[in-house]
């Protein structure tokens, strides 16, 4: 705003230093967002499924015993909602890690995407992509949980055992099963590649639809200084509310999604 309202106020490295860290910031909101929304989604519906799969198996049990179905081993209503609440741990807790890391692919990824360079739809496809993957691969396998979901309750009671209680592991609440199985759940490659196809899908339906209206049209091209004031206007639109928000529909509308999460109610163990 100093550089718009004083022109002669910032030096010619000092403007372009402002373009170049807006390019990086555009770019990680973008992606953030897009990141968030898509796994979010996915992480929601795993809660459903394994919390619906676990009230599914005990309700049966209360109806196939002689006890009153009021005395089955049902998940404890605390438990439950503590178990669903646990989707606002992204936004409580996770997100600055989240950003951290997004920042770091984002700053990789675009170190040779220069302010005069034109981008089209594919370009613009190509390099959100390879921002997201960069992020996805970097440090140990699944790092990005952490910013997800709190950390594995077994290894929290395990630090907190003394050495000599050891032999006599600590015993997981209902809650912390449930987390525990929905951690092995975003951990495993079939969700990996879930996740995956719906970033792509959701990447794609960004780049055509999104950018579509207002402007010059991305399809001919554009320089990317001209392209970051469309990205900071379609940002608003991937954090919809989910029954206005096209990206979670999309998401919804993959084949594989739905069949991943109708294997995971189908497979999931009675024990």
């Amino acid at each position: 705003m100093k550089g718009k309202d004083q022109p002669n106020s910032l030096s010619s490295s000092e403007k372009l230093g402002l373009w170049e860290r807006l390019k990086i910031l555009s770019f990680t909101r973008m992606v953030v967002s897009v990141w968030a929304v898509t796994i979010l989604s996915l992480y929601i519906r795993v809660q459903v499924n394994i919390l619906g799969r676990h009230l599914y198996i005990d309700t049966a049990r209360g109806l196939g015993s002689s006890h009153l179905l009021e005395d089955a081993d049902l998940i404890d209503r605390d438990d439950q909602q503590k178990f669903l609440a646990s989707a606002d741990f992204l936004a409580n807790h996770g997100l600055p890690k989240l950003i951290s890391g997004m920042q770091t692919a984002a700053t990789e990824v675009l170190r040779a995407k220069h302010l005069r360079d034109f981008f089209n739809t594919a370009i613009l496809h190509q390099t959100i992509m390879q921002i997201l993957d960069m992020f996805l691969s970097t440090g140990s396998p699944h790092q990005w949980v952490d910013c997800l979901m709190p950390e594995d309750p077994r290894l929290h009671k395990l630090a907190k055992t003394s050495s000599s209680d050891k032999t006599n592991p600590p015993k997981l609440t209902q809650f912390d099963q449930l987390m525990v199985e929905t951690r092995e759940v975003i951990s495993s490659a079939e969700f990996g590649n879930v996740v995956e196809l719906s970033l792509k899908a959701v990447t794609k339906a960004l780049v055509e639809k999104g950018f579509r209206s207002g402007g010059s049209s991305l399809t001919n091209g554009m320089p990317l200084a001209r392209l970051l004031p469309r990205i900071a206007q379609i940002c608003p639109s991937l954090v919809e509310e989910p029954s206005k928000n096209l990206f979670i529909q999309i998401i919804q509308s993959v084949p594989e999604v739905g069949l991943f999460f109708t294997l995971l109610y189908s497979s999931m163990s009675a024990s």
